[in-house]
Formats: structure tokens, sequence, C-alpha cells
């Protein structure tokens, strides 16, 4: 906790006073221009690996960076309401998915019910990746454990961002292109983050 304490003073004193004329401005509205979807895991840093500063992204964080299709956005409302609001209120430009290395809210899919039973809220949110678990398993090397867990990662960006398209209002301003939608895998041990080519459907080095 006394760390905790600390850092508030030293955001104070040191933070704020240089950025000071910025939280003026902020403190009378925000325009973002990026939502990042990322994952609650706490080595996961959006601003920190954006280099973005107070104000420029909006942020939600959640287990596996998981986007809940349109259909069950009822059942999600905390992620699904976040992405209306970033859409059509605030009208952000860009939407990034971010998944990393060692997630283990993927690994938590290979873990027997008995086991998630112990964690009902968070067996029924993993719900959400079934698919993900199901074409990973069809994959070529899905017996390599190693292989597997990137690949879970990776399939998972994937799969997240076509849930995005089931949005209606997403799908249309990404036809128009008035919104891009990016999927990203970042390498917590190596600070490298790979990107998702659309074109070519496989991640390629951010450099």
């Amino acid at each position: 906790m006394e760390k905790l304490l600390q850092g508030i003073i030293e955001f104070r004193n040191n933070d704020f006073e240089d950025h000071k004329e910025l939280f003026v401005t902020l403190g009378k509205e925000q325009k973002p221009h990026t939502l990042f979807i990322g994952c609650s895991d706490s080595r996961i840093v959006p601003n920190l690996i954006t280099k973005t500063l107070p104000g420029e992204i909006f942020v939600i964080r959640n287990i596996a960076n998981l986007v809940p299709p349109f259909r069950n956005s009822n059942d999600y409302l905390a992620t699904t309401s976040a992405i209306e609001f970033a859409v059509l209120s605030l009208e952000i430009e860009n939407i990034i998915i971010c998944g990393h290395s060692n997630c283990g809210g993927c690994l938590s899919l290979y873990q027997s019910d008995e086991k998630l039973s112990k964690l009902p809220h968070t067996k029924k949110w993993l719900e959400i990746a079934k698919n993900v678990k199901d074409i990973v398993l069809s994959m070529p090397d899905s017996n390599n454990i190693a292989k597997r867990e990137w690949m879970t990662e990776q399939v998972n960006i994937v799969e997240q961002m076509k849930n995005l398209l089931t949005f209606p209002f997403i799908k249309e301003k990404f036809i128009k292109k008035e919104i891009n939608i990016l999927g990203w895998y970042y390498i917590i041990e190596t600070g490298e983050i790979f990107g998702y080519n659309m074109e070519k459907g496989l991640f390629e080095l951010i450099n």
C-alpha cells in the first residue's frame, strides 16, 4: 500500500506538473483517436507500449482481450457498451485488439471443466473464445504445447477482430474506411509487437 500512496505523490509532483496544460484540457473533454482492447494481465500497459499520453487511447481490458459477438452483446454489457461508446460517441478512428505471450486466459481454454468450475464467471466469459480452441486443435502441431500456446494467442486476436465486424455500426464504418481494425501480438519478454496483415493472413514484426 505504501508504494501505491508514494506513487500518487510522485505523480502529482512530477508527471502531472510535466503535462499540466494537457491535464487542464483533458479536464473538459476527451477526444481519443484509438480504442485499445487488451488483456487485463498486469504486464500489459497500453500507454507504455504505445508511448501515448493521457487522452489518446480509450482502453477496454478483460481476460484474454475478448470481444463478444454482437448477437451476445446484451450478455456482456461491460465490454460491448464501452465499444459502442467509443465508436458512436467518441468516434475513434482505430480499434486495436492486442493479445500477448504467456496469456493465462488463453491457456485456461484448455483447462478441465472441473478446474474452471471454481471460477464460474471466468468459465462463462471464456465461452466467447470456444471457437478459438476448436480452430487451434484442428491445426498441425497443436499437440506441441509450446506451439499451441502462441497459436492460440494469435488465432484469438484474429477471431476477436472478426467479432468486431459483427457489430453493424463497426462493419459499416470499416467498409467505408472510416475506421481501422488492427491486431497486435505483444511478446512480453522481448518487447516486440507483431501486427496482423489481413491480406497475407499472418503476423509481421512492427519495426
